[in-house]
């Protein structure tokens, strides 16, 4: 089965819905560009909905790495949520369950994001000092 992926916008946070297999090939690059996309936008906070995931390989963890290195040195974050035994065994086989924030609620997934701290917040912020 084909990688599918959805987005929406909650509460400030953009969820991409995945489903199917994120393997070498089209799933990893669909996953790769839709990362990409989504930076050129200017999101900061990507929450990673891989509920629907039935299997991923080495390719597949790479792309979820390169995307959460990517994100962190745009200075956003990514985070994952609803991760399938599957996916889950295999992030922790590979520690890479260390590396990622992983939650299976999504409201609070998308209240565990940094609020983002607007300049006219800040302004008001340094005048009040």
């Amino acid at each position: 089965m084909k990688m599918t992926a959805s987005t929406r916008v909650v509460g400030g946070v953009t969820i991409v819905d995945l489903g199917g297999r994120i393997v070498l090939g089209d799933g990893s690059a669909e996953l790769r560009d839709l990362v990409r996309e989504l930076e050129r936008e200017g999101t900061k906070k990507i929450l990673l909905n891989l509920g629907n995931v039935n299997y991923i390989d080495s390719s597949g963890l790479g792309e979820l790495v390169c995307a959460f290195t990517s994100m962190r040195n745009q200075g956003g974050e990514l985070k994952l949520l609803n991760l399938t035994k599957r996916v889950r065994s295999l992030l922790q086989i590979t520690k890479l369950l260390t590396v990622f924030d992983v939650t299976d609620d999504e409201s609070t997934s998308v209240k565990s994001f940094s609020p983002v701290i607007s300049p006219s917040s800040l302004r008001e912020a340094i005048t009040s000092l």
